[in-house]
């Protein structure tokens, strides 16, 4: 019988007995049984209720989503610290903005220019690196465009741009859409037109997407890797340092939003960067994939 259990049959012995005409004692009179199990029934009635268990909701990127990271490291943590983990996977520029409005304990990102930004506005009380991967360009074998043999990222998207094959672009201010954006910046090209599909969803559909039209895309290397079985687009172009792609967790100013779970985000955080947390990071993708999908980045002194 549970605590919770015990508390209701309080409730109802309580309210039985005052229904009840009280029957008269005789002389010397002495407690019976009922009497003590009803007021020990009473009196835990109004003890304090059991506090609910510690919890905290965590804002991610898609891509540690898709990828599966989350699947191990959540649970990991869980087991580690008793704490329940609440999961919203967005993109980072919407990770961001929960954030702003409270309605995260700590986030997961990967969009350095708004982090920086967020943490600049006061809405954050600590930012550290987590880990890194990079960015590829992925797209149908046939590479009507050449993407292939283009030696940097910006020449890549030149050769699909003049081409006019089709590229799906998240549009959804995620951190792989900052980035995409920045690299057609810097070719000095304004992709539109309808070789230029705005999808506005996350990368594990945007990758099913590409498949579907035999189009161009820009992944993160660990969703890609993880649904390559089930979406056999190329790995067409890698390595240029343009593509790299940091993770930083932030937790929550306090002063801002007083109601977050501080204790419980702050031991995430930690967690994240501990010596465990990184060996399950390093550790996840060598046995399904051969490769960590995740490189460690909290080395003392590293900075996101």
């Amino acid at each position: 019988m549970n605590r919770r259990h015990v508390l209701s049959q309080g409730s109802e012995a309580w309210l039985e007995f005052r229904l009840q005409p009280a029957p008269e004692q005789p002389q010397g009179w002495a407690p019976t049984f009922q009497a003590w199990a009803f007021l020990l029934l009473t009196l835990l009635g109004c003890s304090e209720p059991t506090p609910p268990a510690s919890e905290l909701t965590l804002v991610s990127t898609t891509s540690t989503q898709d990828s599966g990271l989350l699947d191990v490291l959540v649970p990991a943590f869980e087991k580690e610290s008793g704490i329940e983990v609440k999961v919203i996977a967005v993109g980072s520029g919407q990770a961001l903005e929960l954030g702003r409005r409270g309605d995260a304990d700590v986030l997961l990102t990967h969009s350095p220019d708004a982090e920086k930004n967020f943490m600049e506005e006061g809405w954050g009380a600590q930012r550290r690196a987590v880990m890194h991967n990079d960015f590829v360009i992925v797209g149908p074998p046939d590479d009507k465009a050449s993407v292939k043999s283009a030696k940097t990222a910006i020449e890549a998207l030149q050769k699909i741009s003049s081409t006019q094959s089709v590229f799906i672009s998240r549009s959804d201010e995620s951190g792989t859409h900052v980035k995409e954006k920045n690299l057609w910046t810097a070719a000095d090209i304004a992709p539109q037109g309808a070789w230029y599909i705005q999808a506005g969803t996350g990368m594990a559909p945007c990758l099913r997407m590409a498949h579907e039209k035999q189009a161009y895309i820009l992944c993160d290397r660990a969703t890609y890797l993880a649904n390559k079985s089930e979406i056999p687009l190329l790995i067409l172009h890698e390595g240029d340092d343009r593509l790299l792609n940091r993770y930083s967790v932030i937790t929550l100013n306090p002063a801002k939003h007083p109601q977050v779970n501080q204790l419980e985000a702050q031991r995430f955080a930690d967690y994240l960067v501990s010596p465990s947390g990184q060996a399950v990071i390093r550790g996840f993708g060598k046995e399904q994939f051969g490769q960590s999908l995740f490189t460690p980045d909290a080395a003392p002194g590293n900075r996101p």
